[in-house]
């Protein structure tokens, strides 16, 4: 029978885990340098993402049409990984209109990681089963898993769960690897090692902010949130996203300010339905029933028949 190692596995082969040669003298070296050995470890990281775009564009394929019956986008993490799938899914609502259930961080530990360490809690491959199951999470959900170097328990066990469940799944990581069998769409980006070894909270927080951006905004995109580059689902709540979309309705009506703040006043704050209403001469009713009539696309709202 054999022995059972009292010690944990061996990390050292994790691309995450290595030595960075630049930084081998990191401790010597003054303020500007260490400044320049990060910020050119830095500059590896958009390159290393961009190579992993059709497997991020499968996963967006896998997203986009779930949201749009109902379902939801689930990130998974722990640590540093966590937190930036609770800040992803934190910013969806006031960016995209969107519910706050359409977008959803979970993390181990619970809200409570978000502000203080619960890295041990990353050890049980059990441990976000309950809040899946909570969540009843099934085939109109996607499910992210974000695991920098790709071993994290919480994160593998919890997408496996969501798998059996039923939901379609990725798994985010910073180091080469298989696809699991549970696992629908594999994201890999190499994002080497860390100035400061193994502190994925530098490249490979900032590779994983990058992609969580890219897949929420590509799903939104998909969704009809955005007329070109503008976030036309906005709703004007304070006086920043008011300025914002005045300058919106005012772009795509061809009005000045003062008539924008006009129609957005009439549409109650809601600067897609100000634009078909100034560009179509309609009220905010009739505005509404063309944008839903159009499945909130405003290019079509605006340019098709009414």
């Amino acid at each position: 029978m054999g022995l059972t190692s009292p010690y944990p596995p061996d990390r050292g082969h994790v691309l995450t885990e290595q030595r960075l040669a630049a930084s081998e003298r990191l401790d010597l070296m003054d303020t500007p340098d260490i400044l320049r050995a990060i910020s050119d470890a830095d500059h590896e990281v958009a390159p290393a993402v961009a190579r992993e775009l059709l497997h991020i564009a499968a996963f967006v394929d896998l997203v986009h049409p779930r949201l749009a019956r109902g379902g939801r986008l689930i990130y998974l993490g722990a640590g540093t990984s966590g937190r930036l799938g609770v800040l992803d899914a934190s910013e969806c609502p006031p960016t995209f209109q969107t519910d706050p259930s359409t977008v959803i961080g979970l993390i181990a530990g619970g809200d409570a990681a978000l502000r203080r360490s619960s890295e041990h809690r990353e050890d049980e491959p059990h441990g976000a089963h309950p809040e899946l199951d909570r969540l009843a999470v099934g085939p109109d959900d996607a499910v992210l898993g974000i695991a920098a170097g790709g071993t994290t328990p919480y994160v593998l066990g919890g997408v496996e769960h969501a798998h059996a469940r039923g939901a379609a799944t990725g798994l985010l990581v910073c180091t080469p690897m298989d696809r699991p069998a549970w696992c629908d769409a594999l994201i890999s980006v190499k994002s080497g090692p860390e100035v400061v070894t193994g502190s994925t909270r530098m490249k490979a927080g900032t590779a994983t902010k990058m992609v969580l951006n890219m897949i929420s905004t590509a799903s939104m995109v998909r969704l009809n949130k955005t007329y070109g580059g503008l976030m036309v689902d906005l709703r004007a709540t304070n006086d920043k996203l008011r300025d914002r979309a005045a300058r919106i309705v005012s772009a795509v009506c061809g009005v000045d300010r003062d008539t924008a703040f006009t129609l957005l006043d009439r549409a109650g704050g809601h600067a897609k339905v100000a634009a078909v209403m100034g560009t179509r001469g309609i009220d905010r009713a009739a505005a509404e029933q063309l944008l839903e009539r159009h499945g909130g696309r405003l290019r079509d709202a605006i340019g098709g028949e009414s």
